[in-house]
This record gives C-alpha cells, sequence and structure tokens, in this order.
C-alpha cells in the first residue's frame, strides 16, 4: 500500500482529537486492531521483518532499531517478556502521556503485535506515578479489550497465542526511566541501575530472563506498519530516520504542544516557528537558545535552527533529539536560573548508586545556589567545570561516563551549554571583589 505524502500523514496522534478515541468503540470505528488482525495472518518473523524493514527508531531517547533489538534474545531461553516504559520523566516530556491518555488502545494492540512477534505470552505496562489519568484510561482499555478478546487467553481465537498484560505504575522516580533500573523496580527493589554487562535486557532482564524493553511511541507505531507494510514506513522521513515521530514543544512559544512531523526532514526552524506547530516566540522576542531533546540534552543556539530533526544530524552537531521535548527560551531568560533549575532536577533524582552522580550533581547546585544569592566566587565558575569534568571527563558529547547511567552526565550539559555561550550573564552574579594591596608595612589598604 502507497503511504499519503508524510506532511499530511498522522501515524499515532489521529485519534487525538476523537471524543471517544480512548474507548473500544471509538477505537474500533477508526480502525483499530486492524494490525493486530493483520498480523495474526501473518508468521511471527514475518511481522518481525516488517518492524525490520521500517526501520523503526526506538523513540525512548537512545534511537536504537527496535527490529534488530529485538533479534537480540537469545534463541531457547524461555519465558521471555515484554516491558513497556511509559515512566516519562524527562523534564519537557509529555508525548508519551497524551498519547496513554488519548489512544490507549493504540499501545495495547502494539504491545500485542510485538509479543506475537516475538512469541511472548507477558507483557509488563509500566506507568510514571503522577500520570493518574494515563494510568486509569490504560486499565479501563485493558478491561475493553480483556472482554473483547484482544488480550488474554487465545487472542481473537487464535489456538496458539496468547497474552496478559500487566498494568503497573511506579513511585515517580526519574532514574526508573532508564531500562535496567525499571526492571528492579518491576521486581520489587529501589530503582536503580544495573551494570551493563552482563545485565542487558535483551539476555538478562526480569526475573533473570530475556526482556525486550520498548517505548510506549515505539510501540505506537506498530500497527501502522503491520496495516501498512515496512517499505512505506521506511520511505517517509529521513533514511536513517524513518517514518514521522512525535516531539512535545514548550517554552516560549505561541502555541506549545505535542506535534506528530515528518522524522529527519522537518527542521527545528519549522517545528518552533510553523504556524501549524509551535507558531514561533512572542511578539516582540527573539530566540536566546532551546534545548532539542529533553533536559539531558546538550543546548542548542539561533544557528542550529535550521538542522533537520534527524537523529544522526543531531548527534553530530553535539546534542541529541532524546526523548522529543524541545524547551525553547527566548531573550527574557535567565541562563543562571534555567540552569540552576535543571540541574537541581538531576541533583535530586539521583539514585545514589554512583559517587560522582551523588555528591557532584549536589556539588554543581550548591554551587550554582551560591552563584545566584549572590554569595559567588570568581572561582566558582571554573570549579563548576572541575566538577563537570570529574562526572563526565572530557565534558564532550556523547557522554565518557564516571556513572553506570547517563545521569550524572545529564546535569553536565546545561551547566556546559550556558557557560560556553553565557559566561558573562554568571560573572555578572558575583560580587564586585575588592582589590587587597599589601605595603611594605604589612599594612592593607
Amino acid at each position: 500500500m502507497s503511504a499519503p505524502a508524510a506532511q499530511d500523514l498522522q501515524i499515532i496522534t489521529s485519534r487525538f482529537d476523537v471524543d471517544d478515541g480512548h474507548t473500544l468503540a471509538g477505537y474500533e470505528r477508526t480502525g483499530g486492531y486492524a494490525g493486530l488482525r493483520r498480523a495474526l495472518e501473518m508468521a511471527p518473523a514475518e511481522v518481525h521483518g516488517e518492524v525490520r524493514t521500517a526501520s523503526l527508531l526506538g523513540r525512548g531517547g537512545a534511537g536504537f532499531p527496535a527490529g534488530v533489538k529485538w533479534g537480540f534474545c537469545p534463541p531457547g531461553v524461555w519465558p521471555r517478556y515484554l516491558v513497556v516504559n511509559g515512566d516519562e520523566s524527562e523534564p519537557g516530556t509529555y508525548k508519551d502521556r497524551l498519547l496513554m491518555e488519548r489512544d490507549p488502545h493504540q499501545l495495547i494492540e502494539g504491545c500485542l503485535i510485538a509479543c506475537y512477534a516475538l512469541g511472548l505470552s507477558q507483557c509488563f505496562l509500566y506507568v510514571r506515578g503522577e500520570m493518574a489519568h494515563a494510568q486509569e484510561r490504560l486499565a479501563a482499555a485493558l478491561n475493553e479489550a480483556y472482554e473483547a478478546g484482544y488480550v488474554g487467553r487465545n487472542v481473537l481465537g487464535a489456538d496458539d497465542f496468547s497474552v496478559d498484560i500487566t498494568l503497573h505504575w511506579g513511585a515517580g522516580a526519574y532514574i526508573v526511566g532508564e531500562e535496567t533500573a525499571l526492571i528492579e523496580s518491576l521486581e520489587g527493589n529501589r530503582g536503580m541501575p544495573r551494570l551493563k554487562p552482563p545485565y542487558f535486557p535483551a539476555s538478562i532482564g526480569l526475573y533473570g530472563k530475556p526482556t525486550i524493553v520498548n517505548n510506549v511511541e515505539t510501540l505506537a507505531n506498530l500497527p501502522w506498519i503491520v496495516s501498512n507494510g515496512g517499505a512505506a514506513f521506511a520511505a517517509m522521513g529521513a533514511d536513517s530516520s524513518t517514518g514521522t515521530r512525535v516531539f512535545a514543544v514548550s517554552g516560549h512559544v505561541a502555541t506549545p504542544g505535542v506535534f506528530e512531523v515528518p522524522f529527519g526532514t522537518t527542521t527545528f526552524r519549522d517545528i518552533i516557528f510553523d504556524p501549524r506547530y509551535a507558531g514561533g516566540l512572542h511578539p516582540g522576542r527573539t530566540l536566546k537558545t532551546f534545548i532539542p531533546g529533553g533536559a539531558s540534552a546538550p543546548w542548542f543556539f539561533e544557528e542550529h535552527l535550521d538542522i533537520p530533526l534527524e537523529k544522526a544530524t543531531v548527534d553530530q552537531a553535539g546534542s541529541m533529539l532524546g526523548s522529543g521535548a524541545i524547551v525553547v527560551m527566548d531573550d527574557t531568560t535567565d541562563v543562571v536560573k534555567a540552569c540552576h533549575n535543571v540541574v537541581r532536577f538531576f541533583a535530586r533524582e539521583s539514585c545514589g548508586k554512583c559517587t560522582p552522580c551523588r555528591e557532584g550533581t549536589s556539588w554543581l547546585e550548591k554551587i550554582l545556589s551560591r552563584i545566584l544569592s549572590g554569595q559567588g566566587r570568581p572561582q566558582d565558575l571554573d570549579l563548576l567545570m572541575d566538577v563537570c569534568d570529574n562526572i563526565s571527563p572530557g565534558i564532550n558529547w556523547p557522554p565518557r561516563q564516571t556513572t553506570i547511567c547517563p545521569l550524572g552526565p545529564s546535569a553536565v550539559s546545561p551547566i556546559a551549554s550556558a557557560l560556553e555561550r553565557f559566561r558573562g550573564e554568571f560573572e555578572a552574579y558575583l560580587p564586585a571583589t575588592a582589590v587587597t594591596v599589601t605595603t611594605n608595612s604589612g599594612v592593607a589598604s
């Protein structure tokens, strides 16, 4: 089937404006579960092949191809599990929350297709603790899906395909967005990342068994891919960033919101200034900086506006698309305060497992607090960079880590970005220091 023009296509947000799109009746009326029915007519390997053909990159941050990830499970090791990462915790990110609230059956259908392709019978859907509305919508949708025979024993009458989906919600820990920490939480432990290797989830995951961890948006694409074909999906977007992608734009823009755009061909200028999307800045304001991929990403500036929303290109420019959150700051922004807000978040969300992160992020917050209070010292700016270098040696991107997970280097990103570009604003917070001159008699004047 040929795909519609990418600029006119909504793959996973098409029901956002459908009043009952979150219900089974509304979902089925708009083509819901057609992808699952199509998948059940195919061999599991064929479904997996369509996802590989689609070159669907993970939409949770790392951007690893989903079809390739699925292939990492060791053969002959059972049981194995699918875990859905719905712990969307990155500041400025809210696309997955809307997908769960407004189209929960689409996610459930994506889970079922993935389970069928991989031969799985158990899926765990992990949702961030604060997302009460998403939890309620998913719980209601699961009840409907079980009653209609889409989930449970012998899905849609299939003799050899049964799936249970367990809904689980966390306690609101940011670190649980990291896949191994999420698995620890699911097992009833404190959410702390595991060492890789050996704990690559595809080989040693939940309960020590092979586990595929996929993001909400990633799985939400599967019904369309199976219904229309992986080649149709791959034909959209850029060569290495196919299909469409959903971005959450917030900050100093006219119409903040969630926008599904052609992946890899839309630019930052398009999504920030186009009236179809964020609609530009408020009247009389100019762009100062923007965060391209969630709070952990290094900041971009005006010269980066024409970079396409394409993973490889953004990576080469020194940042990342990450969680799909674009935060825009205009010329009214106090970048020192903005930097402090982000660093404070990471300091408070550190799980404490790694000393450089536990201690270093707290030190960064304290130094920034001292500067903002007017008690800063001239050496504090170099001290900030020194602490950053101890957390992430070289302060480069992608970061070199002294920690198990990237949370520590995430606190480095805003400081390195802001100090490099706006050092004068930091210096303006430092009190004027008196110069003490010592005379030959030893008396200071």
